[in-house]
């Protein structure tokens, strides 16, 4: 079953004296975590006063944070997006989704493990897999062959030295 609620990135600082907080994104940019009006922090929602992207994070008003101090409080905290409503282009999945599916090699039918951790380096997100062996595997149309979230899998390819 999908959750409802993801994480999508972190309240690091305030930023100014006016309320004002520097979230990190943890999706895949600050653009898509400005489209939301709304966040969750501590399970309760937050609106969006404003929102603007400085350096790769986003800087925020959001409303009942009135200053310096009540931003302070909210340093270190998770926020979260309701997905409820967010369509993702074909081929596109939320990584929560992905994590705990097993993966198939494509060529044999045999199970390699499950999805335990997606690395997101700069070129594009690598999954790790873990089962009797450790692999990591470039999420490219190269080595993935079908992703099935609702049937629990992904098949992909494997090329010689994939194991770690």
């Amino acid at each position: 079953m999908k959750n409802q609620f993801l994480e999508a990135g972190q309240i690091a600082n305030t930023h100014g004296v006016q309320g004002e907080v520097k979230i990190v994104p943890w999706c895949d940019s600050p653009e898509f975590l400005c489209s939301f009006d709304t966040l969750y922090i501590d399970r309760k929602p937050v609106k969006f006063r404003s929102t603007r992207i400085h350096k790769g994070n986003v800087l925020a008003f959001l409303e009942g944070v009135e200053d310096v101090n009540a931003a302070m409080r909210l340093k270190g905290k998770t926020v979260w997006i309701d997905r409820t409503g967010v369509e993702l282009p074909d081929g596109r999945h939320f990584i929560a989704d992905l994590i705990g599916l097993t993966v198939i090699d494509d060529a044999t039918g045999r199970t390699l493990g499950t999805l335990a951790d997606v690395l997101t380096p700069p070129a594009h997100e690598v999954y790790v897999v873990r089962g009797e062996k450790e692999y990591l595997i470039p999420a490219v149309d190269e080595f993935l062959v079908k992703t099935d979230v609702e049937g629990g899998y992904i098949r992909v390819k494997l090329i010689e030295g994939m194991e770690s």
